[in-house]
């Protein structure tokens, strides 16, 4: 693991209402001296979801919670990539019938579109705070949207992947698995969906 110190620019993709990883986040930094040098940028896209977590947070000034997409409605995969895994990875997603997968595929694509957020969230908030590289990155958000984030972020010193054995982030994996830059420090993908955090070596 890299030294904590040297870990200052955070990226939560999918915060929700700021309960799971956000408050693991806000427990850990808030022990350490140089929290006032640190800073969590938390995405999370439902506008109702996404007051909680500002309310929750207002009292920590490192956490910087945006009502954003991390990406564009146009950069989500296709519609037939999505078919194509369900039919051929047996995964979680099975549990539900192609229809309900591709009802929540619309949803993710029309709700982004409809609230005035469809641009790319990531690329916004690292121009707008000037920043080349996240120091340490967790993929939770959209099913649809793990393998497209990772490629906005790959170069973080720390890269943590939520649900490894669904759409979300099963090609995210498998690519972080092969690149020679990458090792893997820990996963299990027999915990609900399955995690993984790799490391920059």
């Amino acid at each position: 693991m890299p030294e904590i110190a040297t870990l200052k620019l955070f990226l939560e993709i999918g915060s929700s209402a700021g309960g799971g990883s956000t408050q693991a986040f806000v427990d850990a930094i808030s022990q350490r001296p140089d929290s006032n040098e640190v800073s969590v940028y938390c995405f999370e896209l439902s506008k109702a979801r996404y007051q909680v977590l500002a309310e929750r947070y207002s009292s920590f000034p490192f956490i910087k919670p945006y009502n954003v997409s991390s990406i564009s409605a146009a950069e989500f995969p296709d519609v037939s990539s999505v078919i194509d895994f369900y039919q051929n990875v047996k995964s979680s997603l099975n549990d539900y019938p192609i229809e309900t997968i591709l009802q929540w595929y619309w949803q993710d694509i029309n709700y982004i579109k409809n609230v005035g957020f469809d641009l790319n969230g990531i690329l916004h908030v690292k121009e707008k705070n000037h920043i080349n590289s996240f120091d340490m990155v967790l993929i939770d958000g959209s099913e649809f949207t793990g393998e497209v984030e990772l490629n906005l972020v790959i170069g973080s010193k720390v890269i943590a992947l939520d649900d490894i054995n669904t759409f979300k982030c099963y090609n995210a994996f498998e690519i972080l698995s092969s690149n020679k830059n990458y090792v893997l420090k820990r996963s299990n993908r027999k915990l609900r969906n399955g995690f993984a955090i790799f490391e920059t070596i």
